[in-house]
C-alpha cells in the first residue's frame, strides 16, 4: 500500500466527505493505523485498507427480525482495518483497545467457548463464507473504530462487515457482494456469538447509502441462502437539504442484564404470528390480527398484543416514509417519524426496562429532548435502535443543532450527542 499516492488521491473524500478536517483527520488516523500494523506484526507482506460504516435506524424500529421494512444509513462512522494475507490459513487480529484474536480456520464449526466473544463473529465470519462458497485464508489485522460498542450504532454489524470486506478484497477479488457480506454478518451473529438479531444493522453497515430494505419473503426460504431477498431500494436523501442536521445522543446507560429485555421482543411478536401458525408477523394482515385480539391476549398475553399493534403500524409508517422522502416531503417524513416515536414508547415499550424502573436513561433523554427543542418546528427525537439503553435519534434544525448538543451534554455528559452525516459506501476495500 503506498499511503502517499492514497493521500495525494480522491479516494478518501468518495469514503469519507468533502470536508478538510475531516480528510486530515482520516489521514492521520490511518498512518496511525499502519505504523501500529507494522509495530505489532512486523511488514507482512502487501498492506490494504478496508472500511465499514456505523449504521442509523432511520425507520422501522424492531420491524427487521419480522421480516417487515426498514429505512438504514450507513453513517460517517466506522471500523477501519489494515490487513495483510498470510499463508497459515489463521486470522490474527488485534482490535484497538482490546486484545489480539487468533482463528484458525482448520476448523469452522461454532466453538461453545467463543459464544459472546469477537473471535466467534470473526470465526462465524469465516464460516459463513466458505458456507456460500467464497474463499477463505489467513490474515492478520489491526483494526481501530470510532464505532462505539453499545451506542447503538452497531459495532458489531460495523465489525461483522469489515470482516467480511477483507475476506472479499484479500482472496475473493473483492467479488462478494455488499448484500452477501451483510448475510454473512448476520449468520455470524445469530449462530456462533449467540445473538438473534435480525437482518438491518448488517445491511446499513454493508450496502452504505441510504435504502428502504423489505425483508419480507414470501416464499418463505432461510434467508441466508435465498438471493432474491431482500428487496433494497436505494434513496437519494440527506437532511441538510431540508435544513436539517442528524444528532445522536449517547444516553450513557448500562446495557448490563438487558438481553433478556431485548430477546423479548422478537419472541413474543413471534407468539403472536404463531397463534396464526406463521413465524413473522409480516406473514399475517393487520386485520386478521385485529379480529382475533381476544384470543391473542389469551394465547400470547397482552404485551406481545400491544408489541404486534407496534409493528403493523411501524411497518406501514416505513412505506410511508420512503414514499415522503422519494417525492422531498420532508414534513410527511416528520410526521411519521414523531408517530414512532410515541408508538416505541407506548406500544413497543423499549424505552426502559420494567425490572430497572430507576433505570430510565432513555426516557431521560427524550424528555430534555422535548424540553429543549420546545416545539416540533425545531426538531423531533424518537428511541433509536433496539432500546432500553443506548441511544435517541432526533432530527433537528440544523440553526438550533449546536445549542441542542450542547443541553444534551450538559445533562448526559460532555460528547454525548453528536452531529452525524450519511455516508455513500458500507462495506468497502480503499486501496
Amino acid at each position: 500500500m503506498d499511503i502517499n499516492a492514497l493521500f495525494e488521491s480522491r479516494r478518501l473524500e468518495e469514503i469519507y466527505g468533502t470536508d478538510e478536517s475531516e480528510i486530515s483527520r482520516q489521514k492521520e488516523r490511518i498512518s496511525k493505523a499502519v505504523s501500529s500494523f507494522t509495530d505489532r506484526f512486523g511488514k507482512e507482506g502487501d498492506l490494504h485498507l478496508f472500511s465499514a460504516a456505523g449504521r442509523s435506524e432511520i425507520g422501522g424500529n424492531h420491524t427487521d427480525h419480522q421480516m417487515g421494512q426498514v429505512l438504514a444509513a450507513s453513517l460517517n462512522i466506522d471500523s477501519l482495518a489494515v490487513a495483510a494475507a498470510t499463508e497459515d490459513n489463521i486470522i490474527s487480529l488485534y482490535s484497538e483497545g482490546y486484545e489480539t484474536y487468533h482463528v484458525d480456520l482448520k476448523d469452522l464449526s461454532p466453538a461453545d467457548s467463543e459464544t459472546g466473544t469477537t473471535a466467534a463473529l470473526i470465526r462465524g465470519v469465516a464460516a459463513g463464507f466458505d458456507k456460500r462458497g467464497f474463499k477463505t485464508g489467513g490474515f492478520k489485522a489491526y483494526v481501530t473504530s470510532d464505532v462505539l460498542g453499545g451506542s447503538g450504532l452497531s459495532s458489531s454489524a460495523s465489525f461483522e462487515s469489515l470482516c467480511g470486506a477483507i475476506l472479499s478484497g484479500l482472496y475473493n477479488d473483492n467479488t462478494v457482494s455488499t448484500v452477501d457480506i451483510a448475510k454473512i454478518g448476520q449468520f455470524s451473529e445469530n449462530i456462533y456469538l449467540g445473538k438473534p438479531c435480525g437482518l438491518m444493522d448488517q445491511m446499513a453497515c454493508s450496502v452504505g447509502g441510504f435504502v428502504h430494505i423489505d425483508f419480507a419473503n414470501p416464499d418463505n426460504k432461510e434467508a441466508f441462502s435465498d438471493d432474491t431477498y431482500p428487496k433494497i431500494e436505494r434513496i437519494d436523501f440527506d437532511p441538510s437539504d431540508y435544513g436539517y442536521t442528524l444528532v445522536i445522543t449517547d444516553t450513557r446507560a448500562s446495557h448490563a442484564d438487558l438481553t433478556d429485555d431485548y430477546a423479548a421482543i422478537p419472541a413474543e411478536m413471534k407468539k403472536v404470528a404463531a397463534f396464526f401458525g406463521k413465524e413473522f408477523l409480516s406473514q399475517i394482515s393487520e386485520d386478521e390480527f385485529m379480529k382475533n385480539i381476544p384470543g391473542i391476549r389469551k394465547a400470547a398475553g397482552d404485551r406481545a398484543v400491544m408489541r404486534a399493534i407496534h409493528f403493523f403500524g411501524e411497518n406501514r409508517r416505513v412505506g410511508a416514509e420512503a414514499e415522503a422522502l422519494c417525492r422531498g416531503d420532508f414534513e410527511a417524513f416528520l410526521s411519521s417519524f414523531a408517530s414512532s416515536a410515541r408508538s416505541s414508547f407506548e406500544y413497543l415499550q423499549n424505552i426502559y426496562s420494567d425490572r430497572y424502573p430507576d433505570q430510565q436513561g432513555v426516557s431521560i433523554a427524550l424528555a430534555v429532548s422535548d424540553l429543549v427543542l420546545s416545539s416540533p418546528q425545531k426538531g423531533l427525537s424518537r428511541v433509536h435502535g433496539g432500546g432500553f439503553a443506548g441511544t435517541i435519534q432526533t432530527f433537528v434544525k440544523s440553526e438550533y443543532a449546536d445549542e441542542y448538543i450542547e443541553a444534551m451534554d450538559a445533562v448526559l455528559g460532555t460528547g454525548s450527542a453528536k452531529k452525524y452525516s450519511i455516508r455513500k459506501y458500507g462495506a468497502v476495500m480503499i486501496v
